[in-house]
């Protein structure tokens, strides 16, 4: 290099760097060439490989191999021991812009997130938070952002403008729009949804609803909706309704942890809590109740086996934690209680390319492929023995960028 572009390289990057000094702000990461060799490396598409190397090259990923391949002038990763995973996608958690925001999107991150769809808004805060993170201000997930839209306060007319409203924000999702689920939605709720499910592909809107009872869940796929974020548990899903989610190619997010008891996370009494940190069963979110009014957590039983009958009925799982707690701890209960019905291989193609496809980036998210984005966690062990090693994330990469490094 010449001594005048030795001179204004220096000169630039000094101003940089005082910038940064002065503003206080993290400077956005560029993306890294990178190569993790000697890993074992989950696809994500039922491919496995024992131990081979995966090439990151501006952001996607160029090159993946058993075999060998020349990594000369790349930053070079030793995966020895470890497995190499698609990031993990968060479908439906609830987010927003705070003062905690920065440790928050940081513990994301090393609970081996790369990717979370909010659960719901408010739609501006979740725009600020996704800037925060774009711009470098913090460390954090790819933010998606939605926004609240609820059917009792609005007529078609109206639920038709605040979507548009959504789209005009520069928001593509509903956040969850609840259905009453007994003894069934109302009509008013039925048309002001048909409402939103026609106009939001006018202006490129997915539309989400929460529907925890089959019979507010058959009534939403009716209407038109594809994207479920919670599976029914309220009762049991019979094989008809299954099917219905099949035949229409309607995507389902299982939150199958919903309703289990949380230990050991708000407090270290051994106590069962539910996830707002309230006692279980009686703080379950709309508990279920028996005659006398008393919560029985029926919840959890009917999530574990609907989530089953929806996956061997063809129907498509995701998923999600639905949580506003520590992410680790809640990847942890998700995973703990996904393994009660599902097998290691199963879950990964659920965590996956299945939640990649419900957000609308299976093109880029999902598997680790050629030409996807290179969001990538390495975890100690082999997850395919157990759920656990996919708890123990040591380097996280999203889109190229070493996010999170625990060698």
């Amino acid at each position: 290099m010449r001594t005048t572009q030795l001179r204004s390289f220096v000169t630039g990057l000094l101003a940089r760097l005082s910038l940064i000094v002065i503003t206080g702000l993290a400077w956005p990461a560029l993306a890294q060439d990178v190569a993790i060799t000697n890993a074992r490396i989950i696809i994500g598409n039922g491919d496995i490989i024992d131990s081979g190397t995966l090439v990151v090259r501006d952001g996607r990923i160029a090159e993946v191999s058993a075999g060998r391949i020349n990594t000369r002038g790349l930053q070079t990763i030793d995966g020895s021991g470890m497995t190499a995973m698609p990031g993990f996608i968060d479908a439906h958690r609830h987010i927003n812009t705070g003062p905690d925001e920065k440790a928050e999107m940081q513990a994301q991150l090393e609970a081996g997130y790369t990717t979370i769809l909010s659960g719901g808004g408010p739609a501006d805060g979740n725009l600020i938070l996704r800037d925060h993170i774009e711009s470098g201000q913090i460390n954090g997930p790819r933010i998606i952002p939605s926004g609240r839209i609820v059917l009792a306060d609005h007529t078609p007319a109206s639920a038709r403008a605040e979507v548009r409203k959504l789209a005009d924000m520069g928001i593509q999702w509903t956040g969850e729009i609840s259905l009453t689920p007994q003894p069934r939605p109302s009509l008013h709720e039925i048309e002001v949804l048909e409402a939103i499910v026609d106009e939001g592909p006018k202006v490129g809107v997915t539309v989400q609803v929460h529907a925890v009872s089959t019979t507010a869940m058959v009534a939403a796929v009716k209407a038109g909706v594809r994207r479920l974020v919670h599976i029914p548990n309220k009762d049991f899903v019979d094989h008809d309704a299954a099917q219905l989610l099949a035949d229409t190619n309607t995507m389902s997010l299982a939150t199958i942890g919903f309703g289990a008891p949380v230990f050991g996370v708000f407090t270290q009494a051994n106590e069962p809590r539910f996830r707002d940190g309230k006692a279980w069963p009686e703080f379950i979110s709309g508990a279920n109740v028996d005659a006398q009014g008393r919560a029985v957590g029926t919840e959890i039983g009917f999530t574990i086996v609907n989530a089953r009958t929806i996956w061997d009925g063809g129907a498509m799982l995701g998923y999600c934690t639905d949580t506003r707690y520590d992410p680790h701890a809640g990847l942890q209960h998700e995973l703990e209680s996904y393994k009660v019905m599902f097998s290691m291989q199963d879950i990964i193609k659920l965590m996956g390319p299945n939640s990649a496809a419900y957000i609308n980036m299976a093109d880029d998210l999902g598997t680790l492929e050629a030409g996807k984005l290179a969001d990538v966690v390495l975890v100690q062990g082999n997850p395919l023995e157990g759920y656990w090693h996919m708890l123990d994330a040591r380097v996280v990469l999203k889109e190229g960028n070493i996010v999170v490094d625990k060698r």
